[in-house]
């Protein structure tokens, strides 16, 4: 088995439950980057890049699945997020095709598809309609993925939010409520899917393993769906916390990240708030249905909203993040 990606949050966790079960494991690192992800695991770590096909050659030797988890979700041009999600997604799968690689497990994204509306959840057969840079190269490194269906066995996964252990993602919910905030976002009601990076990791194996995943792409989120407030409420609860609940207007909302944004480049920082993760929380909703892959392939999320928080929390604490 090749994880691409595999020193990230998701490709960590991927890493150990592979090697778990008996799994050879090799992860494909770029050089120079933090490996404390992976660290005491029995794998091997060759390092390169999937924007260079020089290295993938020899990362590949002897494998038959790749689980492709590498990627970016920042940048600050749409022409960055195509070379290194999509052309990276186009580079491995020639990669494969050259070395008798098999199987492609793409970890895809629900920002492909985009929001879905405040009366139904997102659905597989859906059309893409991703409304920003990194949802626009998700979708087309799915595209990609499929267009070698004659030449390889390819299944996508899109997870929603994925929450867990280690996660930097969410942890700026976490700080906000440390601090004593939980925001209530103007406007109606926006309800999110998320999905705790325990399940991600069981549907990646499960799509690796089950014929019918082939020629697939599946949803991958909890039983719940919820809000921000309500997260963040329930993450209050997680830190022993009480909170006060700041009424954030959408315009207040929408004029923050882009200020956000022009205080990141021209420092560098990445700050916790930009104009995606604005236009994402302002979005009608991100909720996706997870009934084919149900229905398909077994799959069971086994992790609460309430314990993929208390999970997270307690990793925070102990990681000296909170």
């Amino acid at each position: 088995m090749l994880i691409t990606g595999a020193n990230g949050f998701l490709g960590g966790h991927l890493a150990r439950a592979l090697v778990a079960r008996g799994d050879t494991v090799r992860s494909l690192v770029r050089p120079g980057s933090d490996h404390s992800a992976l660290a005491g695991l029995e794998h091997t770590i060759v390092e390169g890049d999937v924007t260079r096909p020089d290295t993938l050659g020899p990362a590949l030797e002897g494998v038959d699945t790749v689980f492709h988890l590498a990627g970016i979700r920042r940048a600050t041009s749409r022409d960055d997020f195509i070379r290194v999600n999509a052309g990276g997604t186009q580079l491995t799968c020639e990669a494969m095709v050259k070395a008798g690689a098999r199987t492609l497990v793409l970890c895809g994204s629900l920002a492909a598809s985009g929001p879905s509306t405040a009366e139904r959840p997102r659905v597989e057969d859906d059309p893409f309609a991703p409304e920003e840079w990194y949802g626009e190269s998700k979708a087309e490194a799915e595209r990609i993925a499929f267009s070698f269906g004659d030449r390889l066995r390819v299944t996508s996964c899109r997870p929603s939010r994925i929450m867990g252990p280690g996660d930097h993602e969410n942890l700026t919910f976490f700080k906000l409520v440390k601090r004593g905030i939980v925001l209530r976002i103007g406007g109606a009601e926006r309800r999110l899917s998320m999905v705790d990076v325990d399940d991600v990791v069981a549907m990646l194996l499960l799509q690796a393993d089950r014929p019918e995943a082939i020629g697939q792409a599946f949803f991958c989120a909890s039983e719940q769906a919820t809000t921000v407030q309500a997260m963040m409420e329930m993450i209050a609860d997680a830190l022993g916390l009480r909170a006060r609940t700041l009424y954030l207007p959408e315009r207040v909302l929408s004029a923050a990240g882009a200020l956000a944004d022009v205080i990141s480049d021209r420092t560098g920082r990445k700050l916790p708030l930009n104009r995606k993760l604005a236009r994402q929380l302002l979005a009608p909703g991100w909720v996706c249905s997870i009934e084919k892959a149900k229905r398909s392939l077994g799959y069971a999320p086994t992790r609460s909203l309430r314990e993929s928080i208390d999970r997270s929390a307690k990793s925070y604490v102990e990681l000296g993040w909170l």
